[in-house]
């Protein structure tokens, strides 16, 4: 599943070609995504104009003229392409030809196209009135975006003073902050030197005010999602960017996906554990 650096990534690509054009024609393919496309979903979008591309937790959002807003999500192989002159990029792998899982295209005013290819239809496109934003179901749960002003350690101290899961638990949980998954959960914690077994609330006094671990993990966030989407993301398996080029983080992973091979600090072993169902990745000697 695309972690917010993937989401992010993918909305610098699409910005310059969406914001401030005006959809010109939909075509759906395929209403069956995660959820149908709404029937009226062609008409509330064309001729509108795009005045904004942005993104809450793994969300883009895109802010119409109508005052709508056209939430997107990646799913689990989602991905876009604009139009069929796109420059590839670094680590290019070229696109299938198929475009059978072509579901959603957008033409665009500027003359491209935009179009939404997702082989599991795990991915969802809903249009929402902005002024319902705040009460929208997908949405209104989530935690504070990490990288934004607000989030600091004070924020994330109160979010996890009371609990008592484990701190890998905690970050992965969209209602203690927003965006994080699986593979940046354990980079950030590696950076922190905490370990992922840790109980949650030991990041807090008995007041929920926030210690050095909570400071630490807060920086260690920051520090991992920005080199990650200077990368462009993490390319597993299915994370492409718009112009169609791997995203370069997966090289860069310090424990995630590194079982048995040395920790880069003390050259001890990384260890793979399984928590909430999920595989956790980390190093017994640095990480307390």
């Amino acid at each position: 599943m695309p972690e917010l650096p993937e989401v992010e990534t993918v909305r610098r690509g699409l910005a310059p070609f969406m914001e401030g054009a005006s959809v010109k024609k939909v075509e759906v393919r395929d209403r069956r995504l995660r959820w149908p496309i709404a029937k009226d979903f062609e008409k509330r979008l064309t001729g509108k104009t795009i005045d904004g591309l942005g993104r809450r937790a793994k969300y883009l959002l895109a802010d119409l003229s109508s005052g709508d807003v056209l939430i997107m999500h990646l799913g689990m192989s989602g991905s876009f392409r604009v139009g069929q002159d796109a420059k590839p990029g670094l680590y290019y792998h070229e696109r299938s030809k198929s475009t059978a899982h072509d579901h959603v295209v957008f033409h665009l005013s500027n003359g491209a196209t935009v179009t939404f290819n997702d082989p599991r239809r795990f991915g969802s496109m809903k249009l929402v009135p902005r002024a319902k934003l705040e009460h929208e179901p997908l949405l209104r749960s989530l935690g504070p975006e990490p990288l934004g002003n607000e989030f600091d350690a004070a924020m994330l101290a109160a979010a996890c003073a009371r609990k008592k899961t484990s701190l890998k638990a905690a970050l992965s949980d969209q209602r203690v902050v927003a965006g994080l998954g699986n593979i940046y959960v354990c980079e950030a914690l590696f950076r922190a030197r905490l370990s992922p077994k840790r109980i949650a609330s030991t990041i807090a006094d008995r007041n929920g005010k926030p210690n050095q671990r909570a400071q630490a993990l807060v920086e260690a966030i920051k520090a991992v999602l920005n080199d990650a989407i200077k990368a462009g993301g993490s390319s597993l398996r299915d994370h492409r960017r718009a112009d169609g080029s791997l995203g370069d983080f997966q090289h860069n992973f310090q424990v995630y996906d590194r079982e048995g091979e040395p920790c880069p600090n003390c050259k001890g072993k990384v260890k793979r554990i399984v928590q909430t169902g999920r595989s956790t990745f980390y190093c017994p000697r640095c990480q307390k």
